[in-house]
């Protein structure tokens, strides 16, 4: 990023984070100390929207602490509604949108997705085209599965997503709400290099294990080929979050929900932060030192034979739980880890989700080549 790109002071504002959903550990602190906390005084950069692949899916590496979530209806053709899109967001980025009265962007991103109406329409049976199915635990109605249309905005600043979001849509009426969310991520925890998380509503760090490597994304993230490439599948689900009852067992009891030490997220199978969980390893008494339904253990990828998500879970307070939000490659990281998750986990146990979707997160853009214009065509 270029020295002249504007830079704002970032403050300290938020709440708590996401729950997580993978659980797994990849880095450290010491075992038997809090994790270290990364401060939120550090200088916010402008995230260059156009590219290669969307912002707000890698990039900025280090996670905007605010996000606004929405799923729309179109009522017109998909490619020019898309390519005035694409202008918006350059506009606002930049800082040149009337809509957003002046105030510094900052590190704003926001990523397009298609739902699977539109994606199947051009790529039949290709990335994108199958809807999300039904998982136990769920009250959905209509409105609030699937869509056409979706939208996340992220940002440091709480004043930016609400902001963007009705620039967006003033600019382009076509787009019919359904739902929208907002959430937000407290302090983060230092997990490995250039890989933060913060703690979630129930105290435990939440996105330990993730893809950061160009390889690791690669192998895990972007869709390698064909009119996608570059893009990936996007699986959004709100979900409220029983706190109560979880606030009511011991901390002992809370951690055997989850699979790892609350202090410094060690997993309870032994070592640090920094170690993977040891599905393997056993008391004397022959149990399982992560219990059976642990939701690292459910959550874990290598038993659903499935690469890592890339994450960007955030808390909510109306209602009280998590705006989950993953990329994946495929789809089937998401589904073969949500069976397992389906089949015994103690953590979703607490869970009821009332929104969800999967979505073709669109190729990055530029100038010359519009927004979806790889997949639905110029304008």
């Amino acid at each position: 990023m270029s020295p002249d790109q504007s830079r704002i002071s970032r403050r300290t504002l938020l709440r708590s984070g996401g729950l997580a959903v993978l659980g797994t550990a990849l880095v450290g602190c010491a075992p038997d100390a809090p994790a270290p906390v990364v401060t939120d005084d550090a200088e916010v950069s402008r995230v260059p929207p156009e590219g290669e692949r969307q912002a707000g899916i890698a990039s900025p590496s280090a996670v905007q602490s605010q996000l606004l979530v929405a799923v729309f209806d179109l009522d017109g053709e998909a490619a020019p509604l898309l390519a005035a899109v694409g202008e918006t967001i350059v506009a606002l980025a930049s800082g040149r949108h009337p809509g957003l009265a002046g105030i510094e962007p900052g590190d704003l991103t926001v990523t397009v997705g298609v739902g699977h109406r539109l994606a199947s329409a051009v790529l039949p049976d290709g990335p994108g085209s199958a809807a999300l199915d039904a998982y136990p635990r769920e009250d959905v109605d209509e409105r609030h599965r699937h869509g056409d249309v979706v939208v996340q905005i992220c940002a440091s600043d709480p004043l930016v997503p609400p902001l963007a979001m009705t620039a967006l849509l003033d600019d382009h009426p076509a787009l019919g709400e359904r739902w929208r969310q907002r959430g937000a991520r407290g302090p983060s925890v230092a997990v490995r290099d250039g890989h933060t998380a913060p703690r979630n509503v129930l105290g435990f760090v939440d996105g330990i294990a993730a893809p950061v490597t160009p390889d690791e994304l690669a192998e895990s993230v972007w869709i390698p080929d064909g009119p996608a490439a570059g893009g990936s599948i996007m699986v959004v689900r709100r979900m409220e979050i029983d706190l109560t009852t979880f606030r009511r067992l011991p901390i002992a009891a809370q951690e055997a929900v989850i699979g790892r030490r609350r202090d410094d997220s060690a997993p309870l199978s032994g070592g640090d932060i920094s170690d993977d969980v040891n599905l393997q390893a056993k008391a004397p008494d022959g149990a399982y030192l992560i219990p059976v339904d642990a939701h690292v253990r459910r959550a874990h990828p290598r038993p659903a034979g499935v690469p890592l998500m890339l994450r960007r879970s955030y808390s909510t307070d109306d209602p009280l739980g998590l705006l989950f939000v993953s990329y994946q490659a495929e789809l089937r990281t998401f589904t073969q880890t949500m069976e397992r998750m389906s089949e015994s986990d103690a953590l979703l146990d607490l869970t009821t989700t009332t929104a969800a979707g999967a979505f073709l997160a669109l190729p990055g853009f530029d100038a010359q080549h519009p927004l979806g214009s790889t997949i639905f065509g110029a304008s």
